[in-house]
């Protein structure tokens, strides 16, 4: 690593009213370095890097990096082409993409003249095929990204990135959606890239990846830097108390002796237009306190299976059963009968109605609770009494209860959901990437709320992208690939990332 400086981040400050969400904030970062940004929900980091990359000007403070010959110059605030001008490039944690466009349209999307870029497709499709064997970020370039998965398009975001010739790398939460290998190879060839000068920003609540792939660790809280620590030095407990301002305590997983079967299902098959959207013959047993993780990459049958089971799809062949029960009508209201909490991927877009409020949200699934509704008429002094509680009881913050769900953060809409789902004691919970995007004290409060479901004899299906939390949570261990669901019948993380793409072990 150079100790030549790259870029320069002064004072910068940024307030939203009476919020303030950077506070005098100074960081450096090198030539050829890996530098973390690490911080919970809120303490700051989207907005200091979206100050960087022109997406919002500060209220005071300047930025400075290094042109070609490595002479510091100030960067134009509030304009994302000079950042892109300087060598700056991010690959945002929310994608950025047009989804009518296909992937290679994506990536050369600002790269040309509008009027000219078509007539160097062929010279872009050779670079970003040589990035793609660099890097294994395999894309299907010719696929309109609205076709793609989560992983895929993180994988496009990526290349995107790369294509553009960034000296300097924002990588937010970019192993998001890779299995073990995948994120060791990019590392590597990131880690190859920044001999040769690349220097990057890491963010990610993977401290094991942290640990691994950087050299100094910079720490935000409410706004303001706390910390700041050389890799070699530091530990995740280290880290933790930098970020929460005290030690955060863990919810072990117990030994429980399994139940009935609470979910089966019997060579299911869901004939979808693509892997993604596929079932092949899938068998899957989740029984009562039980946690069941399905391990797989982004696109591999997990939005088939989350689908089936919340009653938004029915599937070509096979049975499935709810304790018991033969599931014959597949929609969501059946599902809610038949005991099934659902925790979405989405939750944003599937799992609150924004324009409704907090308290709304919190019953909108118990219409037929006579508590909720009697002679067609909504009990608000009951429903804005249970919102209260509720949000109590799992810590919700915001606005207020009237305040519509899409003012609150996604820690809060994830809590909110939770609230909502716990409070009917489903006999299975459906957890579909439950802590994605969550800082570290949000995803240790759902990881707990669902070890206590565990306990009081719920069963839970955990399909997770992050396979360390798949290896705390499970109790058993099942990967799925291109529709397949097979038995992992180990933990050791090195053979569930090979299962993860595809190999027999």
């Amino acid at each position: 690593m150079s100790n030549s400086l790259v870029l320069s981040l002064n004072n910068l400050s940024k307030r939203f009213g009476t919020v303030v969400a950077n506070d005098t904030v100074s960081i450096e970062l090198h030539r050829g370095e890996v530098l973390s940004l690490l911080g919970e929900n809120g303490a700051g980091k989207t907005t200091l890097m979206n100050m960087l990359f022109g997406h919002y000007v500060p209220d005071s403070g300047t930025i400075e990096v290094a042109d070609a010959k490595g002479v510091m110059q100030p960067l134009t605030l509030g304009h994302p082409q000079a950042a892109l001008n300087a060598g700056i490039g991010m690959v945002h944690q929310h994608f950025t993409l047009a989804e009518n466009l296909t992937a290679l349209d994506n990536i050369l999307l600002g790269s040309e003249s509008l009027f000219s870029w078509r007539h160097n497709r062929k010279a872009a499709r050779k670079k970003v095929s040589e990035i793609i064997e660099r890097t294994g970020l395999a894309a299907p370039l010719d696929e309109k990204v609205g076709n793609l998965s989560v992983g895929e398009r993180q994988r496009v975001e990526i290349l995107k990135a790369l294509f553009h010739d960034a000296r300097i790398l924002v990588l937010d939460e970019p192993t998001a959606v890779l299995t073990p290998q995948e994120a060791d190879t990019l590392f590597e060839n990131i880690g190859a890239m920044t001999k040769d000068g690349l220097s990057v920003i890491f963010i990610s609540h993977k401290l094991r990846e942290v640990l691994a792939f950087s050299h100094r660790i910079v720490v935000l809280r409410h706004g303001k830097k706390v910390g700041e620590i050389a890799t070699a030095d530091a530990d995740e407990r280290v880290i933790a108390r930098m970020m929460v301002g005290a030690d955060t305590p863990t919810t072990p997983r117990d030994t429980q002796t399994p139940g009935a079967p609470v979910l089966e299902l019997d060579n299911i098959t869901v004939k979808g237009k693509n892997m993604r959207t596929s079932l092949r013959a899938a068998n899957l047993v989740v029984r009562a306190h039980e946690v069941v993780g399905i391990a797989g990459v982004s696109g591999n049958g997990q939005s088939a299976l989350a689908q089936l089971v919340s009653g938004l799809i029915s599937p070509d062949a096979g049975e499935m059963q709810v304790d018991g029960q033969q599931i014959l009508k597949f929609t969501p209201p059946a599902m809610l009968k038949a005991g099934i909490g659902r925790i979405p991927e989405d939750r944003h877009h599937d799992g609150v109605i924004g324009a409704m409020s907090v308290a709304e949200n919190l019953i909108i699934e118990r219409l037929q609770d006579p508590a909720i509704r009697k002679r067609g008429f909504l009990q608000q002094k009951y429903i804005q009494e249970n919102a209260k509680q509720l949000c109590k009881d799992y810590d919700v913050r915001g606005p207020g209860i009237d305040a519509d769900a899409r003012l609150l953060s996604g820690g809060n809409i994830q809590k909110l959901i939770l609230a909502r789902v716990f409070e009917c004691t489903p006999r299975l919970i459906l957890a579909n990437q439950p802590t994605r995007g969550l800082d570290l004290g949000a995803a240790n409060e759902v990881a707990r709320r669902l070890l206590e479901a565990r306990i009081r004899g719920a069963g839970i299906l955990l399909i997770s992208e992050d396979l360390d939390e798949v290896l705390a949570l499970s109790d058993r261990i099942m990967v799925i690939h291109d529709g397949h669901l097979v038995e992992a019948n180990t933990d050791d993380r090195e053979t569930i990332g090979l299962m993860m793409a595809g190999e027999q072990v």
